[in-house]
């Protein structure tokens, strides 16, 4: 599985599966990527330890 917020790969039966009132399933790898996507509100390109900024950041 790949975490919706950093993009880390983790094993299935480890991390947190968070379901929203739209029906969207979000995977976390961790709480820290939980905390910051829910009730930090940040976005994963904006924040500088995620797969995504990175992959941003060399274009």
């Amino acid at each position: 599985m790949k975490c919706t917020f950093c993009g880390k790969e983790f094993t299935p039966g480890t991390g947190k599966m968070y379901i929203k009132s739209d029906a969207k399933i979000l995977y976390f790898c961790s709480g820290k990527c939980e905390k910051n996507m829910i009730k930090l509100s940040r976005k994963p390109r904006l924040t500088r330890w995620t797969e995504e900024h990175r992959k941003n950041k060399k274009q």
